[in-house]
């Protein structure tokens, strides 16, 4: 049985909560251990994508193993394997690490010529700004893209390294030009630098569902941001040793930043 912490991000209340309960609140982000634990090498599956799938139709995340970069958009759980390339998981496939939430447009922008994930990410932020930076928000970015630049990884096996081991090991990278996709994202506040990184984090899929994966930069000729701004968030603890020897004090800031931004060199 799982362990499920539920925080109001709006009330600054923490609560336990009922799996159903939880399923039922379309208003929340749902995540998956820590990306801290995740950083640490904890790669095994807690949840299977079936019953994940109960609690959000928007999300990104990665499989069992680290096996490659998850894309959820539209109810549907894509997989962006060591190449990139596409695929639908099934229903049996677990997640170590993942957030998702049940997608509602609350408000959008336009965007045009934004040249690189530097420029999108200080957009984005002016524009929630507006909103409230403290709480969470998922984001759509259905556009055209003159060039973006993903990455993925290879499945790992035991005994895990470290999540950048891992991605020097693996990672493969892939630059598309001219492709029309969507960056599903997350948004984090601040006070979340102990669960999860701060800030933004993209994934990417092409709109004719070839390529998927982890977003490193990327040049927006024009398109939209939509997003679904959210008070509430839950967290599932996986149950299991392994995640109770970890050391989940232990700065992990410069190991998130290397695998969230660091290139290995495009193929």
């Amino acid at each position: 049985m799982q362990k499920i912490l539920g925080i109001s991000a709006l009330a600054g209340m923490m609560i336990l909560n009922s799996t159903a309960a939880v399923a039922a609140d379309r208003e929340v982000v749902s995540q998956v251990a820590l990306l801290q634990s995740l950083t640490l090498g904890h790669f095994n599956g807690s949840i299977k994508v079936k019953d994940w799938k109960k609690f959000g139709d928007t999300g990104i995340g990665t499989f069992d193993g680290l096996n490659g970069e998850m894309v959820v958009l539209d109810g549907v759980v894509y997989q962006g394997d060591q190449n990139c390339l596409a695929h639908v998981m099934g229903d049996n496939e677990t997640v170590p690490f993942s957030n998702i939430t049940f997608f509602e447009k609350d408000f959008f922008a336009k965007l045009e010529n934004i040249p690189d994930k530097t420029a999108l990410e200080s957009h984005l932020n002016a524009l929630i700004k507006n909103y409230g930076a403290n709480s969470f928000y998922m984001i759509k970015i259905p556009a055209k893209y003159a060039t973006i630049l993903i990455r993925s990884e290879a499945k790992q096996y035991e005994p895990y390294p470290t999540l950048v081991q891992a991605l020097e090991a693996t990672q493969k990278e892939v630059t598309l030009q001219d492709v029309e996709g969507t960056i599903v994202g997350l948004y984090c506040p601040p006070y979340m630098a102990g669960l999860n990184s701060v800030g933004w984090h993209f994934h990417f899929i092409s709109a004719d569902k070839k390529y998927a994966g982890h977003v490193l930069n990327m040049n927006i000729t024009s398109g939209e941001v939509q997003f679904d701004k959210t008070d509430n968030f839950t967290l599932r603890l996986p149950e299991n040793a392994d995640f109770q020897k970890l050391n989940l004090a232990e700065d992990l800031r410069e190991d998130i930043r290397k695998a969230e931004n660091d290139s290995q060199g495009a193929e």
